[in-house]
């Protein structure tokens, strides 16, 4: 399992294909802050509540200065389909060999149903205008993530 990222780390850098199939850069975001939550599955109730969730707060999160980027194993063609199904506004970017859920220690062992399995451990992180990490969470709920968020960053929805 990859080392879990903390406060201060810099960021790894990663360039993914979108929903359109177009390359998007971390680095692009630089001199704004960006949140980079990744999820297990396209069109599953959890990760859609969660796509939901920051689509509907993406103003107050933009107001705030935040970028958001949602990444998945999953390919371009299925987060497009994710994306118009739900109306998705955030960022949606594909990992499929999963070296940027594993450079940001996002994919591993975890627990799920009371079995050890290997997978995506849904996790967010903050990165600051000089691509640190400012705050990571791993293990995080689909439901009601975001609005912890907003209140730990303090951002009014």
């Amino acid at each position: 399992m990859s080392e879990r990222l903390q406060a201060g780390d810099t960021a790894p850098a990663f360039t993914l294909k979108n929903a359109d199939g177009d390359d998007v850069s971390l680095s692009a975001h630089k001199g704004r802050k960006v949140i980079v939550y990744f999820y297990p599955a396209a069109l599953t109730p959890g990760c859609t509540k969660q796509a939901c969730d920051f689509t509907d707060n993406l103003a107050a999160l933009a107001d705030a200065g935040y970028d958001v980027l949602g990444i998945s194993p999953d390919k371009p063609e299925k987060l497009g389909k994710f994306r118009e199904k739900e109306s998705l506004k955030v960022t949606l970017l594909s990992d499929p060999d999963k070296s940027t859920l594993e450079a940001y220690g996002a994919f591993g062992e975890k627990t799920m149903y009371g079995k050890k399995v290997t997978g995506v451990i849904r996790s967010t992180f903050v990165v600051d205008e000089d691509g640190k990490i400012e705050h990571a969470w791993y293990n995080v709920r689909a439901t009601g993530h975001v609005a912890k968020l907003l209140k730990d960053l303090k951002i009014a929805a």
